[in-house]
Order: C-alpha cells, then sequence, then structure tokens
C-alpha cells in the first residue's frame, strides 16, 4: 500500500509544477509508504509516490511507465487478479519490465481504456498522466477502499490520498465546509465528492475522471451496488439458485478472496480476530491458504462491556497461530484521540477508530505490514441491526396500532424486554419515527440520521447560518435525489444495503476505521467480503438467504458452520464499539480536552455554540464522576466525541502547517523532464 500526490496544469501556459512542493507532498503522507519515495515531472505534470512495498520488492518503484516512457503512473492498492491479466495483455503483444501489479494496470488501460477497472478485482486509487495526450485519468475502486482526494484552483488539479498533502500546497485555502460537516453530523460522515473540507472534493468510489488537455474533465462510473428487481416494472424472481447453492457459491468464493489476498504478496500476511463471525471465518480461510507460521492480532478492551478476548482466544486455538493482543482503556483512547483525528481527516462521532489505530501499531511493531479483515460482511451479507430493526418496524407499520407487533423488539434485544417500563417506552418512539411513512425512501435509516443530525442543535448562529445560505441541498434530500432510478424496484433489504454502502461503509468504516487506521502506522489491510465477485454474488442473492426471519447473515453462517466453534456461530451479534465520552469527561482527562472546549477556543472554529457545548461537558463530567460510562445516553456520546474531534480538526488541518520537513530521505525514483 502507498500514498500517492501530484499537480497537473490544466493550462499549458503555466509553469511546471515545483519539484519540491510535491516532493513536499509526498512527505506529508510518508507514513502511507515509508519503504521508498518516487518523483516523475515534466512541464506540465508532476507525480509523486510513497511506498510500502508488497508486491515486487525489487523492481516495483513508482512512478513507472509503459515501455516507451509515454503513460506515467502512480498508484496506492492492489489489484489482486493482476497475474491472470498480465497473461492476457501479453498475449495481447504487451511486454513488460517488472513483476507489480502496478505495470499491469499500465497497459490495461492502453488495451482496454476505462473498460480496464471493470476487470481488476482489487482496491486502488490511480493517477495516470498520458504525455502523449495531455490526458490526466484518476480512478478509485468500488467501494472505497481507497481514498483520492482533489483540489482545482489556480489553472491546476492537485491530487492526494490524503488532504493533509493537498494543504501542503500554500495555494490551497484551509477552511472547513458547512455541508461536509453536516453531512457528518447526519450520516456519520460526509459522502464523496462532498468533504469537510471547503474546495477540496473526493473522487467518488467506482469512478473514473478523465482531465482533457484543455482543462476540461468528465466522469464516468464504470460500478455502483445494484441489486435484483423484485417490484415494479422490470421485476423478476432472484431465487434462480437454492439456499445450498448459495451456501456452497458464498463459501467458495470466500475462500477464493481470502487465498488472492494471502498469496498476492511478497512479504507476510496475518489476520484480525475480532471475536465474530466474519474475522474470525477470514481468519480460518487465510489459514488455510498458508502453510508455516500464521499471524493473528486481537484488540482487547479494558472495560468488559466491549470486551470479546474468550471468542477471540477460541479462534486462536482453532487456528494455532502466532497471536498478539493489544488492550486498550479509557485513558489509551483519550491519549491517541488526537493523532486519531489528524489521520482521519473527519469530524468522529465515535471513538471506535482510536482502539483500532493501537491495533494496527501492534501489527507494524510485531514486523508485519498486511493484515486480512472481516469488513463488509454486514453491509454484503445483511448483518446489522439496522437491517432487522428495518424488518420489525416495516411489519409494525402495516399495524401502527398494534400492542403485539413491536415486541418483536425483545427478540432483537432481550434486555429491552427488562428495561423499566419509561425506558421500553422511549426506546419504542425511537423505532417509531417515520412509521406512517413505510413507502420513504429513507425508511430504513431515518431514526439514525435523525438522532445523529440532532447533535445539530449544538452548531452556533453562525454555521446555521452559513447551511442556510449554501445553495447546495441539505444532507438527506441530496441523498434521495442520487438514488439509482432502479432503487424503488429492489427489495426493502437491498434497499437498506445500499443506503448502508454510500453513507457509512465508505465515508465512515473504510474511512475513519480502516485504510486511515491501518496506514497511521504503515499497514495495509485486506477485505474479502468487499472481493469483486463476493460482492457480486451476495447482492444477487435473495434477501431471505441474508436475513431469514431476524437472523442476520443467514448464509454466512451456514458457509462457516462446518469450521468454526460453535460459541462464535451462535453468539448474540456484538457490534463493535468503544468507550466514548467517559474517557475524556473523567478525572483523568487529559489537559487538551479543556483547552479546545473553552469559550474562546470553540468561538474561534465558529463550528458550535460555546454555551451549549459547556452545558454538554458540564454534564458529562457529572455523569462520569459517578463512575463507569453506562449513565451516557447514545447521545450525548455521540455530541461529546464529535465536538472534540472536530476541535482537533480544526486544530491540526486548517491552523498547523503541512507538508513534510525535507529531512534527507532519499526519492529513489525521479524522473525529470522539463526543459
Amino acid at each position: 500500500m502507498c500514498g500517492i500526490a501530484g499537480i497537473v496544469n490544466l493550462s499549458a501556459a503555466l509553469p511546471p509544477p515545483p519539484r519540491e512542493l510535491v516532493r513536499a507532498m509526498v512527505r506529508a503522507i510518508r507514513h502511507r509508504g515509508p519503504d521508498e519515495f518516487g518523483l516523475y515531472r515534466d512541464g506540465r505534470a508532476a507525480l509523486g509516490h510513497a511506498r510500502l512495498s508488497i508486491v515486487d520488492l525489487a523492481s516495483g518503484q513508482q512512478p513507472l511507465a509503459n515501455e516507451d516512457d509515454t503513460r506515467w503512473l502512480v498508484f496506492n492498492g492492489e489489484v489482486f487478479n493482476f497475474i491472470e491479466l498480465r497473461a492476457e495483455l501479453e498475449a495481447a503483444g504487451h511486454r513488460f519490465r517488472t513483476h507489480s501489479d502496478t505495470e499491469v494496470i499500465v497497459h490495461a488501460w492502453e488495451e482496454w481504456g476505462v473498460g480496464a477497472f471493470a476487470r481488476f478485482n482489487g482496491q486502488w486509487a490511480i493517477a495516470l498522466w498520458d504525455t502523449t495526450t495531455e490526458e490526466l485519468v484518476l480512478c478509485r475502486d468500488r467501494v472505497g477502499v481507497r481514498p483520492l482526494f482533489v483540489h482545482e484552483g489556480g489553472g491546476r488539479v492537485r491530487f492526494a490520498s490524503e488532504v493533509k498533502a493537498l494543504f501542503a500546497d500554500p495555494e490551497v485555502s484551509r477552511a472547513l465546509d458547512v455541508r461536509g460537516v453536516e453531512e457528518t453530523f447526519t450520516f456519520w460522515g460526509s459522502r464523496a465528492p462532498t468533504t469537510v473540507f471547503a474546495g477540496v472534493t473526493e473522487l467518488p468510489p467506482g469512478v473514473v475522471r478523465r482531465y482533457a488537455r484543455d482543462g476540461s474533465s468528465r466522469d464516468e462510473t464504470y460500478w455502483h451496488p445494484s441489486y435484483p428487481r423484485v417490484q415494479g416494472d422490470g421485476a423478476r424472481d432472484p431465487e434462480t439458485l437454492t439456499l445450498d447453492e448459495a451456501t456452497d457459491g458464498l463459501r467458495e468464493r470466500l475462500h477464493n478472496a481470502s487465498e488472492l489476498r494471502m498469496l498476492r504478496a511478497d512479504v507476510p500476511v496475518g489476520a484480525y480476530l475480532s471475536g465474530g463471525i466474519d474475522s474470525s471465518y477470514v481468519a480460518y480461510l487465510a489459514r488455510d491458504a498458508v502453510r508455516g507460521r500464521f499471524h493473528t492480532f486481537s484488540l482487547r478492551f479494558e472495560d468488559p462491556e466491549y470486551d470479546e478476548t474468550s471468542y477471540q482466544r477460541l479462534m486462536v486455538e482453532r487456528l494455532h497461530s502466532d497471536h498478539a493482543e493489544v488492550v486498550a482503556s479509557r485513558s489509551d483512547i483519550a491519549r491517541v484521540f488526537p493523532e486519531v483525528v489528524a489521520h482521519a481527516e473527519r469530524p468522529l462521532l465515535r471513538t471506535g477508530p482510536a482502539p483500532l489505530f493501537l491495533l494496527s501499531k501492534l501489527v507494524r511493531d510485531q514486523g508485519l505490514k498486511v493484515v486480512l479483515t472481516g469488513e463488509g460482511s454486514d453491509e454484503m451479507l445483511g448483518g446489522y441491526d439496522l437491517f432487522r430493526e428495518a424488518k420489525v418496524r416495516r411489519f409494525w407499520s402495516r399495524q401502527p396500532g398494534s400492542k403485539l407487533r413491536p415486541r418483536l423488539f425483545d427478540r432483537l434485544y432481550p434486555w429491552l424486554a427488562r428495561s423499566p417500563a419509561a425506558a421500553r417506552g422511549l426506546a419504542l418512539q425511537f423505532w417509531a419515527r417515520g412509521l406512517d411513512k413505510p413507502d420513504d425512501p429513507t425508511f430504513s435509516h431515518g431514526p439514525r440520521w435523525s438522532s445523529a443530525s440532532a447533535l445539530q442543535r449544538l452548531f452556533s448562529a453562525e454555521m446555521r447560518g452559513r447551511m442556510a445560505a449554501d445553495a447546495r441541498p441539505a444532507a438527506i434530500p441530496a441523498l434521495v435525489a442520487s438514488l439509482p432510478a432502479d432503487f424503488p424496484r429492489w427489495d426493502p433489504l437491498a434497499q437498506a444495503q445500499y443506503l448502508e454502502v454510500v453513507t457509512l461503509l465508505n465515508p465512515y468504516i473504510l474511512a475513519s476505521q480502516g485504510d486511515r487506521m491501518l496506514m497511521a502506522n504503515s499497514v495495509e489491510g485486506r477485505f474479502p467480503f468487499l472481493d469483486k465477485e463476493v460482492m457480486a454474488f451476495a447482492n444477487a442473492m435473495p434477501a431471505r438467504f441474508k436475513l431469514r426471519g431476524l437472523d442476520e447473515k443467514h448464509v454466512l453462517k451456514r458457509a462457516a458452520a462446518k469450521v468454526l466453534p460453535r460459541e462464535i456461530l451462535e453468539r448474540p451479534k456484538q457490534p463493535y464499539r468503544a468507550p466514548d465520552a467517559a474517557c475524556f469527561t473523567g478525572p483523568d482527562a487529559p489537559e487538551w480536552v479543556r483547552a479546545l472546549t473553552d469559550e474562546r477556543a470553540i468561538r474561534a472554529v465558529g463550528v458550535f455554540d460555546a454555551a451549549a457545548v459547556t452545558a454538554l461537558l458540564a454534564k458529562a463530567r457529572r455523569v462520569a464522576a459517578k463512575g463507569g460510562d453506562a449513565g451516557f445516553s447514545n447521545a450525548d456520546n455521540m455530541a461529546v466525541v464529535g465536538v472534540l474531534s472536530t476541535q482537533l480538526l480544526h486544530q491540526s488541518l486548517i491552523e498547523e502547517t503541512h507538508g513534510g520537513a525535507d529531512d534527507g530521505a532519499a526519492f529513489r525514483t525521479e524522473v525529470h523532464r522539463v526543459a
């Protein structure tokens, strides 16, 4: 895995992009690729690269060109089927100088153009510069595993794996984007192309963008999530396979996906073990693909409420792996949180990324660069509680006056039946939101989004005014306007899955918890559940194979039934969580919390109302003084973390200067073609 950055002039009249500027952009993201650096520069373009050496260690340096040096590429990611693609290209007459997947991309573009990306099975962010046509091509993988940010201004387009590299250019202004902040305080993350930084956009997943010689650009979507039509015109019966066939097909595709991700590397590959079905099955398949030592890594919590140690160790015994653990405490989370936000480059409403930052550091300290994880399973196979809640709510909506139908929530959450009447009533009120609008396209996600958007009550009058003056549609109307034409014809579960992929998987799970926390410590994550073939197969399945009654990921449990311990297969679902507000409001809270939340600091950033923040933190400190964190509501947890992370983000990305200092690190590959 790597980091990429570059500048291309949209006008031939401009001077060449400055060499030292591009070098500074690369150094700003050196954590993504500390092994070696590269630079290509001509009169109109400059491409930079920070390499994490995983495939073709000897000759895979970047920027890399075709055989006549007319097309230059920088690439962040992996194309796992590059060996098969190379064989096709060689048969078509292409000649190779390296054994890297990077060179396959260059020749694939020459042979197939935009059609090449649909053939790739992997995770990538690509920038390709064609010196003959003076065209810049940017592309991102299907679900946005790898990030790619863009800034256009001053007659130039700048691109980078992280925003801090763009901010190394003093011509790029730095300010928060009100619409990006609003989306974060609705969906938990801003949706591409919007970011939380004014003037900075994110290339959407599944998109290829081409900048022509005259400076114009056009986007082409080569992939987006799609599901069988089961309602309205063009409806068809997706049940063309039996449940047994679906189970066997999923097992085979996950086996192939895990094997590809284990064997297509020239360095050792390990796996995360969370204790759940997803990571346990991936780790089993990964172990099955290799001989010899196999490394696994687990995150434990000091707080028993969040800890899954017993399940993790069951799998360690089953795998006979070399296992390492890290224990995260509240003080650990508070200590690293400023660094976590600086790497995430967006406000966070949960502290979940912080323990994962500690986990990737453990991986790196153990000498590994690559791990397999279970991300994507819940989105592809219907695993989230939200999907089950939506199914119960839709059933309830057919008889909204029923007293029996809402009792199905007791099956989802057995603790609810034992809750005091008041607590139970509040929970049902939450799930009843939007019950009268079952045909609303956002029906499945309405309660969650209303919960998060309620935090906007903390916004300052200035922030509200800027939001009102912004001509762009607000978060939810903009999302609804962007829904595919086929969306109303999909099964309700498919509709909910689509919303989850475009609002949470990419902006939060893969960004804040995935790529950024792994690459902060120079570790590459690989995700078998997001394999091209696995996603296509899962999306085409009938909904009842995924959510059977209220049994989530039913087909996955069947696929894994013969190899996972019964205790893991049958355990109640435990979503990944970490302590939130209690980390920052107890007696051991770090000093930076008070420094960033005093009235002057809040007013300086301008997002929040100072009096509202003061009242929120006073309440949180009273709860923390009683001990534990059970007294914190979901709203208070998100509010405290959201305020602190936004203040930290402004400090680290807006106020501080960027661009790594020239420490003498060698740019091993440096090509200059400037007259």
